[in-house]
């Protein structure tokens, strides 16, 4: 056990832990909010406008890539997360007090979703590298699966009290609760031991850091490897929005209480693969294509599931194996690049991942509402098993 949670010796790791799953608990409920208004307030259960949403907010995450990179590796990352998340807390009140006086409309929750994503693009590279000044390189891994734990432990949370709030009090004060959260976080940035964060040698200030962050990973196969399987899963496979309203909402015709806890069920699953994640000393190459195989089955699984209670155990067996493919592809990239490289590299990877969401959520959306949800869940399963495919060549052409 000791090992398991060693992060949480040192006083920083464990000072940043405790504001981040409270932040983590108000961004899951406004996830699920927003999903549920736009679905069954704003539309008449639409999945093409819950995958122009996600587009909208994950599509920065490409599209700012050049500045996102030089930020994480060049300025201090503690301040820059101080005034990412403070603008976090801003747009989440913005869209509350929106809500709460009738007068949203979906274009509305469109501009709120890409002024989001223009912030987290910036916040999300510097968070995940600031890991490695809380802890320093021999807990990395530690850290970085712990950290994974809290993000899916609120989700376990989050998305159950957002099922119950939404049908008490309404989708609105959930958004205010969730700009609330954010002053967790910024008291944990503000107890932070600065004299303790272990730095690293900030990377030179040239021309095409970018370009040499490109450069840097198109030299490493095992680095390519990994973005190209992380793209696939990532554009096709993590769009649990969508899957898992659209089951709840036009296959079980459940409320919104039962699809707040089927997201809590799948992260149910993602806890647990955080948790065996931070068992393990050192992240292993071959789990990345375990746990796209398993990702992939697992969605086969729940597309033909016939009830609400079977889809749900098929989604924790989907988040046990995709929080294993991610946490373990979050570590081997940090673990094997170079500090100075560390934040664009991490930005290229977050910008593949997530910046693949505009191409695939309208397409998996638009599947949904043409053929049906379960055909949308057969396409990320044919993404997860033409990623563990692409991870089975790398790792025979490495033994050869």
């Amino acid at each position: 056990m000791q090992g398991t949670f060693r992060s949480l010796r040192g006083f920083n790791y464990r000072t940043w832990a405790a504001g981040a799953i409270v932040s983590n608990v108000g961004t899951w409920m406004q996830r699920t909010a927003q999903d549920w208004i736009v679905l069954t307030q704003l539309t008449h259960n639409n999945a093409t406008a819950v995958g122009v949403v996600m587009a909208l907010q994950f599509g920065p995450q490409l599209l700012l890539l050049p500045l996102t990179g030089f930020a994480a590796d060049h300025l201090d990352r503690r301040k820059l997360l101080f005034a990412t998340q403070a603008l976090l807390g801003a747009l989440a009140l913005g869209l509350g007090l929106l809500t709460l006086s009738g007068r949203i409309l979906l274009w509305h929750v469109y501009v709120f979703a890409f002024l989001l994503g223009c912030v987290t693009a910036f916040d999300a590279p510097a968070r995940q590298t600031f890991v490695s000044e809380l802890v320093g390189e021999e807990d990395l891994s530690n850290a970085v699966a712990l950290n994974s734990t809290s993000f899916h432990a609120a989700r376990m949370i989050g998305p159950a009290i957002a099922g119950v709030l939404i049908s008490a009090v309404g989708s609105g004060w959930l958004f205010v609760l969730n700009a609330a959260s954010f002053i967790a976080v910024l008291c944990s940035l503000s107890l932070l031991r600065v004299e303790e964060l272990h730095r690293s040698d900030r990377a030179p200030r040239t021309r095409g850091g970018l370009v040499d962050g490109f450069i840097y990973v198109w030299r490493r196969p095992d680095l390519r490897a990994i973005l190209i399987m992380f793209f696939l899963i990532g554009t096709f496979g993590l769009n649990f929005p969508i899957f898992i309203s659209t089951m709840a909402v036009s296959v079980f015709h459940e409320g919104a209480g039962r699809y707040g806890l089927l997201t809590s069920i799948m992260a149910m699953g993602s806890v647990a693969g955080a948790l065996l994640s931070a068992r393990r000393p050192h992240p292993r190459a071959s789990l990345l294509v375990s746990g796209a195989a398993i990702f992939g089955g697992g969605l086969a699984l729940a597309a033909v599931m016939p009830g609400y209670g079977l889809f749900g155990i098929a989604l924790v067996l989907i988040g046990v194996s995709a929080q294993t493919f991610t946490t373990t592809a979050n570590s081997v990239v940090q673990l094997s690049t170079e500090p100075v490289m560390r934040g664009r590299v991490l930005a290229i990877l977050l910008a593949i991942a997530l910046g693949g969401t505009p191409i695939g959520a309208p397409i998996v959306g638009w599947v949904a509402d043409a053929f049906g949800p379960r055909w949308a869940l057969g396409v990320g399963a044919a993404a997860g098993f033409a990623a563990a495919l692409i991870g089975v060549r790398f790792l025979s052409t490495k033994e050869r």
